[in-house]
């Protein structure tokens, strides 16, 4: 080998290149490294995983200029690429792929012009893609994905002749797509997907008539897919998802003979599907969910024009008058005389001639009508996902037919009869969804058929019989059959092998007792049901005591111990009871006649208990506040609104304390006098770590007040609207101001019976301490849920948080405070009301917004753990802004989501998207 390339070599030997490296004086023997006759270094070869770092400019490129081949992969490289790369004129081949490189991607990249293979994926580059790469005419393959790449894609890349594949997903790439990529014609396997990529997909993209691969899914990309995609005719994928493109799917898309997977979903397409998607005759995988596809007597809605609809210049149809839709953009109800519209309809997309389909997802389109026998001849389907849609009539059998199916969703529609039977012969069928209807009847008794692990969810329907005794004998079980009608008494074979077994049984009417089998399940819930008799201490000790709230005769240990004592043992004591209470009754009335004058010291005494006396004298009360307010001096007044004042005291016992005070001149306000007697109610039944405490009340029909303990901080309105409050309440202390809420209001949903309902979550009625600790307060409107009633109540709530069913039912649920809960959550995290990001929301064609850009400026961007619970509670909030209240969470999803956010990003946060949260799929109850 060349002197100085030895040396070099030598310098690298740290690197631990090979195991023999350190035996052997010649380099060009070492493994990896070849050399060519003369011994002078062509290639170097390791891509095997290392844990120790090394700094790529420790390597010295301009001591090999005869070198071809260079492959450091997976070796843990550092810092930046150094700029000497570009000595290297006789490289053909770099991969630099899974390392941490870090910095731009140097120009003088540009001068490496026999290069064929360039492999930068993985790493953390910045900057943007130099046009300098326009120069690497004999380039075959360019892959820059997995890094944080900004900019836009430059028009040299068009200079690619000889380009084969280009990768530039998992970017921060902003702009256009060029039109010169047309002239890429030799290009088969094209992926840009997940960047920031906008306006249309450019028509040129049709000359790449070599094209296998076409992915530009999750950009923000709008307008109409381009019908010269239909030239296209070696597509084998095309995956456009997850963009606003809008109008008709192009006809030509049925000349796509070799397509096996196409995914248009998440997007804002129109008009009816066209019939010649009957034409691709190869696929195997079709996602069009999450669209807004009408059917073809809706579409000649669109086409008459001559019919002078006052449409204010818009082009979509939910925009004219006469024509609302619902939050899907959906037609409602037509107003205008001679229009006649119908939903879309699932016969309306026939999918007979697709015989090798196995996946389908028409989820979320707004698809009405039955399901259709054709969807039965699909023989080799194995994923059929029909959810969320407004679906009815009863379930067929015919669906029985799909011998390999092993995902079912027909959740969230209006399905209804019983569960056909016959779809648990389905051998391979792990997953079965049907939630959220209208079902009625029992649930089959036997899967025996089924095998290994399966979900099985049938709750919020109206099934009913014996508890289903399906789920014998299964090692891994997930089972939701929570609110419905079952009765009858617990099977004690349920999961008899069950290391994984979970099964949710709550809001049933379950009768019983428990079987102590159960204590070996992973998780059981049993809460809201009949159950009693005594809980077994295997199954007390194995789950959390909330699973068995709402069953009011059960036996727990505790209760079981305290009541173990004979007869003879509850007497004695209770009869003593009864004449030291009688005796010291008497001599207290005595006592009370005598030293009447004594009551000023008997006050002062009392002040120390203020704090834990509920029922104490209102006229002791409204001293000790007159004397600790002087009166209610303005000075002491922290707060005040249109009907109360907020008040700081400090008690002689040296507590401090808030006061919620009505004014004067509404004492003879029936409403406001309800309010703060509800709030009292309210607050004296429930205990919660945050809701905030009520120490004290006065409720004289000459002076309301009620006593709080006091909150520091004041409301999160009043700290996220000044800068110097709201930047000390930086990204760990807004998720957990969140979290506290989610636990309040998971308490009162969940864990109160009856249900309490705040009715008017705001970020003015969460208050925070010295901590920044959120506490939800104002109970003046909560209302506790009567199952037996309609639940119809006035309109209360403050503007900008009500949910929207509210408007026109009137109806108060539990999803009424979730979709609070929402806009309180983008808040906290916007720093100021989220109604604009709202407003686009509900419109099925807004443009895709980073979430990074609707974080509040005026803290620095999270940390990575941060950015991992910022993007959990946007998920969270988009589910709860849902317009449909059977679509939000419950605030138990919301908590049990909220625990599983230990899992990494799947894409960088700077790539992650509103629209892309927005269309996650989070589990409903």
């Amino acid at each position: 080998m060349i002197e100085e390339e030895k040396h070099a070599l030598l310098q690298t030997k740290c690197w631990n290149f090979s195991n023999r490296a350190h035996n052997l004086s010649d380099p060009c023997h070492w493994e990896g490294i070849s050399c060519n006759d003369f011994g002078s270094l062509v290639e170097m070869n390791y891509q095997q995983m290392t844990t120790q770092c090394y700094r790529l400019a420790d390597f010295n490129f301009t001591a090999f200029p005869n070198l071809e081949r260079l492959t450091l992969s997976e070796r843990g490289l550092i810092d930046t690429i150094p700029s000497q790369i570009g000595s290297l004129h006789k490289l053909i081949h770099l991969n630099l792929s899974f390392n941490n490189l870090t910095g731009i991607i140097p120009s003088q990249i540009g001068a490496l012009q026999k290069l064929t293979y360039l492999d930068l994926f993985d790493n953390s580059l910045i900057g943007i893609i130099p046009t300098q790469i326009g120069y690497l005419q004999n380039l075959t393959y360019l892959d820059l994905s997995y890094n944080s790449l900004t900019g836009i894609i430059p028009s040299q890349i068009g200079s690619l002749h000889n380009l084969i594949e280009l990768r530039l997903y998992f970017n921060s790439l902003t702009g256009i797509i060029p039109c010169q990529i047309g002239a890429v014609q030799n290009l088969t396997y094209l992926d840009i997907s997940f960047n920031s990529l906008t306006v249309i997909i450019p028509s040129q993209i049709g000359a790449l008539q070599n094209l296998t691969y076409l992915d530009i899914s999750s950009n923000s990309l709008t307008g109409s897919i381009p019908s010269q995609i239909g030239s296209l005719h070696n597509l084998i994928e095309l995956r456009l998802h997850s963009n606003s493109l809008t109008g008709s799917i192009p006809s030509q898309i049925g000349s796509l003979h070799n397509l096996i997977e196409l995914d248009l979903s998440c997007n804002c397409l129109t008009n009816p599907v066209p019939t010649q998607i009957e034409d691709l005759l190869q696929l195997t995988y079709l996602n069009l969910s999450y669209n807004n596809i009408v059917s073809r007597n809706e579409h000649a809605l669109l086409q008459r024009k001559w019919w002078n609809l006052s449409n204010g210049g818009s082009h979509y149809y939910c925009d004219w008058d006469g024509i609302p839709c619902d939050g899907l953009g959906r037609v409602i109800l037509i107003n205008q005389p001679r229009i006649y519209s119908q939903h879309p309809q699932l016969v309306d997309l026939n999918f007979t001639e697709l015989e090798r389909l196995k996946y389908l997802n028409i989820s979320r389109m707004g698809i009405t009508g039955t399901i259709p026998t054709h969807i039965g001849g699909l023989q080799n389907l194995n994923y059929l996902d029909l959810s969320c849609n407004n679906l009815t009539g009863i379930i067929p059998t015919h669906i029985a037919g799909l011998q390999n199916l092993n995902y079912l969703d027909l959740s969230c529609n209006n399905f209804s009869g019983g569960i056909p039977s016959l779809i648990f012969n389905l051998r391979d069928l792990q997953h079965f969804d049907v939630s959220q209807n209208q079902l009625s009847g029992g649930v089959p008794e036997k899967l025996e058929n089924f095998n290994n692990h399966f979900h099985v969810d049938v709750s919020q329907n109206n099934l009913n019989g014996n508890v289903p005794d399906i789920l014998n004998d299964y090692l891994h079980v997930d089972g939701n059959f929570s609110h419905n009608k079952f009765n009858g008494i617990l099977p004690s074979s349920i999961c008899s092998e069950p290391p994984s077994c979970s099964i949710d049984l709550s809001y049933n009417s379950i009768s019983g007792s428990i079987p102590g089998e159960f204590g070996r399940l992973q998780y059981i819930n049993l809460s809201y049901n009949l159950l009693s008799g005594y809980v077994p201490s295997e199954v007390y000790s194995s789950f959390p005591h909330d699973i068995l709230n709402g069953n009011r005769e059960l036996l727990t240990p505790e209760k079981i111990h305290k009541g173990s004592k004979s007869w003879l043992k509850i007497i004695i004591p209770l009869t003593i009871f009864l004449v030291i209470t009688f005796v010291v009754g008497f001599i207290l009335f005595e006592s009370f006649k005598k030293h009447k004058k004594s009551i000023s010291k008997a006050r002062e005494a009392k002040n120390g208990d203020l704090f834990f006396i509920w029922n104490y004298d209102g006229k002791i009360a409204y001293e000790d506040i007159i004397e600790a307010t002087e009166d209610f001096d303005i000075k002491y007044c922290i707060g005040t609104g249109a009907y109360r004042s907020v008040y700081r005291a400090q008690l002689p016992s040296g507590k401090i304390i808030a006061l919620k005070k009505l004014h004067r001149r509404e004492y003879g306000n029936t409403f406001l006098a309800k309010s703060f007697h509800n709030e009292v109610k309210m607050l004296s039944e429930i205990r919660h770590r945050n809701i905030v405490k009520l120490h004290g009340f006065c409720l004289h029909n000459q002076c309301m007040f009620l006593i709080y303990e006091y909150m520091e901080r004041g409301s999160l309105f009043y700290v996220l609207n000044y800068d110097d409050e709201a930047k000390e309440l930086n990204w760990s202390k807004r998720v957990n101001a969140i979290k506290g809420i989610t636990n309040a209001l998971l308490y009162m949903h969940h864990h109160c019976a009856p249900s309490i309902i705040h009715r008017d979550i705001t970020s003015n009625n969460i208050l925070l301490n010295s901590k920044m600790e959120a506490f939800l307060s104002d109970f003046g409107t909560a209302r506790i849920i009567d199952p037996d009633t309609s639940n119809q109540t006035l309109l209360v709530g403050t503007y900008g948080y009500v949910a929207p069913e509210l408007a026109y039912t009137l109806v108060v649920t539990e999803k009424c405070d979730v979709y609070s809960f929402g806009v309180v959550t983008l808040e906290t995290i916007m720093g100021r009301h989220p109604g604009d990001l709202i407003l686009s929301l509900s419109k099925t064609c807004t443009r895709s917004i980073l979430l990074k850009d609707i974080l509040d400026s005026r803290l620095p961007l999270p940390s990575q753990k941060d950015a991992r619970d910022i993007t959990l509670l946007v998920t969270i909030a988009l589910a709860c802004l849902n317009p449909s209240p059977k679509s939000r969470p419950s605030m138990q999803q919301v908590s049990q989501r909220l625990l599983s956010s230990s899992l990494p990003l799947a894409i960088p946060f700077n790539n992650i998207s509103i629209q892309h949260l927005a269309n996650e799929d989070m589990p409903i109850m």
